[in-house]
């Protein structure tokens, strides 16, 4: 499983709200929503996000191996 937690983490790091994402850089709620329940994202998205937040991946996202 993929799971965005380092997504919210790096957000406070760099100091920007999901307000600013949704505002400013035209991310979409719906984008949001879906990494906040742990949904399939593109790579072009997830490119979009690492330039944003000027980081890379692994402060985007991390494998969760299931039991």
């Amino acid at each position: 499983m993929i799971s965005y937690e380092p997504f919210y983490r790096t957000l406070k790091e760099k100091n920007i709200s999901t307000y600013k994402l949704i505002n400013i850089y035209h991310i979409s709620r719906g984008l949001l929503y879906r990494m906040k329940n742990n949904k399939p994202i593109t790579t072009v998205t997830l490119n979009d996000l690492c330039t944003i937040l000027d980081c890379g991946v692994e402060d985007i996202l991390v494998y969760v191996k299931e039991k």
